[in-house]
């Protein structure tokens, strides 16, 4: 009986996939990348090494090409569109920065743009003095940023949502987004391909025309009732997606990787929720990605590699261009940052894998590179993912987040918003009081947490001198309708995260809405609270006691997503009540993971809350 291909070599290397992660966390060397481990682990059992693994296996072949797909998928799928359109927090303060940030958009896409400068500068360079001749190749490798390595980084950190790490976030997205897009143009220029550049046209009408599908999709009663259970149909759709637009760049004669990539993109615009993405991050790093690591490592030649006597020349070269290019164009950083941070900044920013691995096996594939040149660029690439995260972490100041506090600014002197700024203020709040001098004659004192502001009147210029905007809250609670509105256009041109409204004419409540702001209506707060007095007295009892109420906090802190609640390493007097996912409620239990974005609602001590929600909300 003829048999088909052994599976011996991929049964080798899944089991390989299996024990690499086990064994980094065993031997505590966490500042690897788990994706370089992988690498090097192939080395190992690759043709450099043991060679127990036959690289020309076609179940591998098969599964390599299917996870750098996937990588290239995930990767699109890791931008993050909305970082191009937030507001600037220009005006608000910060303890780490010298001066306000300008617009932080144009910011960084300066900062990139010095950067490709610099890649364009060194390639020319190295082509200058015979290091390397393909300069086009050079710019895409030496400026091109790897988030896969960036995101976790600053996630472990608990930098991601800092200024700083929102700087080093949106320059990175740029960059891959940018040398994305000049690695498919590269390909189709040097390619052995009788396509016509303009058909790859005809791929991004198509990836259009999917985004609208996908938004109908979406929003669809039907997709939502067969997206449980074994039918998953979110998830068959993102697969589809991901094959047709692989088959499609093919067609018109593009990288396969290029339509992952857009694919990526495209359900990154369509905001799925955290458990379609935690369920598509499995799929890829759970078995597809970790396989075509390891045949990257599988089919290195270190041996042969490092017999070409210019590789002491060209990875060294390659370090310093990665290094430098970075370096020099964040130092603008140093007008609003220390130097410890600018400078942990350009070293993280020199992190560089996946791209120079696909464009190093593009190259390869058309003919514009020899293997061992391959070979040198991904060998470069491993190691600058090796030093440079550490070099971040030990760079970087520790404690950035230690003093967290909620600052609120109240405008208005009343009987509502007086007995409110008491009753917050101090542990985890820091109340502004603000109030026209003609309609007041408080004489109470400030103290350390609660200060009385008295301005000549509410312009732009006084609240600005007081401070009022560097807040993280906004509550217009003043009783003169006008002039909350107009406090409130400066607090969202201010950049201020939440603003909330104080409504009693109904008449305004459609245009409180439609700018955003959290509404608080004096008249359905009276009804609403006779309501539940009539109907559940004991748990209005429950709402207003201080040391019994129930707590809301936002979950930010990346340090404990994906962690179960029976892992979770607070203990103290609190019950979590119910979680909210998106459109899901949850009632937790010892088995249910938080996510990033969950909002958790809790019972307990005062006290305690107000620690806990220093440390989820990381304020």
């Amino acid at each position: 009986m003829e048999h088909g291909p052994s599976v011996v070599s991929l049964a080798i290397v899944v089991l390989a996939a299996l024990l690499t992660p086990i064994l980094i966390n065993r031997l505590r060397v966490s500042f690897l990348p788990v994706v370089v481990a992988e690498i090097i682990v192939g080395v190992i059992i690759g043709r450099s090494f043991l060679d127990i693994v036959d690289a020309s296996d076609p179940w591998l072949n098969i599964l390599s090409t299917l996870g750098f797909i996937f990588l290239m998928f995930l990767s699109g799928l890791e931008i993050d569109f909305d970082a191009f359109t937030q507001k600037s927090s220009g005006q608000k303060k910060s303890k780490v920065l010298k001066r306000p940030l300008p617009n932080t958009l144009m910011l960084t896409v300066g900062i990139f743009l010095g950067i490709l400068a610099l890649s364009f500068l060194f390639a020319l360079m190295m082509q200058s003095f015979g290091v390397f001749d393909d300069i086009f190749l050079l710019v895409i490798i030496i400026s091109t940023i790897s988030l896969g390595v960036v995101v976790p980084t600053l996630k472990e950190a608990n930098l991601i949502t800092t200024q700083m790490g929102q700087i080093i976030l949106l320059v990175a997205v740029i960059a891959d987004l940018a040398t994305m897009i000049m690695l498919a143009f590269y390909s189709q220029l040097y390619a052995d391909s009788s396509q016509p550049i303009w058909l790859m046209a005809i791929l991004i009408g198509f990836a259009i025309l999917f985004y609208f599908l996908g938004r109908v999709m979406h929003q669809s009663q039907l997709i939502r009732q067969l997206n449980n259970g074994t039918m998953q149909i979110g998830i068959r759709g993102v697969f589809a997606l991901i094959i047709m637009l692989v088959a499609l760049a093919e067609g018109v004669g593009a990288e396969n990787i290029l339509g992952a990539f857009i694919a990526g993109c495209i359900v990154s615009l369509l905001k799925p929720d955290q458990d379609t993405v935690h369920k598509l991050d499995s799929f890829g790093y759970g078995f597809f990605i970790p396989i075509f690591f390891i045949m990257v490592g599988v089919d290195l030649d270190l041996p042969s590699l490092f017999s070409d006597s210019r590789v002491f020349i060209l990875i060294p070269v390659l370090l310093a261009a990665f290094l430098l290019s970075k370096l020099i164009p964040v130092a603008i950083l140093l007008r609003y940052f220390d130097v410890k941070r600018v400078t942990a900044a350009g070293f993280l920013l020199t992190s560089t894998l996946s791209l120079i691995i696909a464009a190093a096996v593009i190259a390869e594939e058309i003919g514009m590179i020899t293997s061992a040149e391959s070979g040198m660029f991904i060998l470069s690439a491993v190691v600058a993912c090796i030093i440079t995260p550490v070099v971040f972490k030990q760079l970087y100041p520790k404690g950035e987040n230690e003093e967290r506090s909620i600052n609120v600014t109240i405008i208005g002197n009343n009987q509502l918003t007086v007995p409110v700024a008491h009753s917050i203020a101090g542990g985890l709040y820091h109340v502004k009081l603000v109030f026209h001098k003609n309609y007041t004659d408080s004489r109470e004192k400030s103290t350390e947490n609660l200060s009385f502001n008295e301005i000549a009147e509410y312009s732009e210029e006084c609240l600005d001198g007081i401070d009022a905007f560097d807040a993280d809250i906004v509550v217009l609670g003043a009783n003169d309708s006008d002039i909350n509105w107009r406090v409130a256009q400066m607090a969202e041109k201010h950049g201020v995260e939440r603003i909330i409204y104080r409504v009693d004419d109904p008449a305004q409540e459609n245009a409180v809405k439609e700018r955003g702001f959290e509404l608080f209506s004096t008249m359905l707060s009276s009804k609403t609270l006779l309501r539940g007095l009539i109907e559940s007295p004991n748990m209005m009892q429950l709402l207003s006691d201080e040391e019994t109420s129930i707590y809301e906090i936002q979950m930010n802190n990346y340090r404990y997503d994906d962690m179960m609640l029976r892992d979770f390493p607070f203990t103290g007097d609190i019950i979590f009540l119910r979680i909210l996912r998106g459109q899901e409620s949850l009632v937790p239990h010892g088995d249910t993971q938080l996510f990033v974005d969950d909002r958790i609602f809790m019972t307990g001590s005062r006290e305690y809350v107000e620690e806990l929600k220093r440390e989820l909300e990381l304020y």
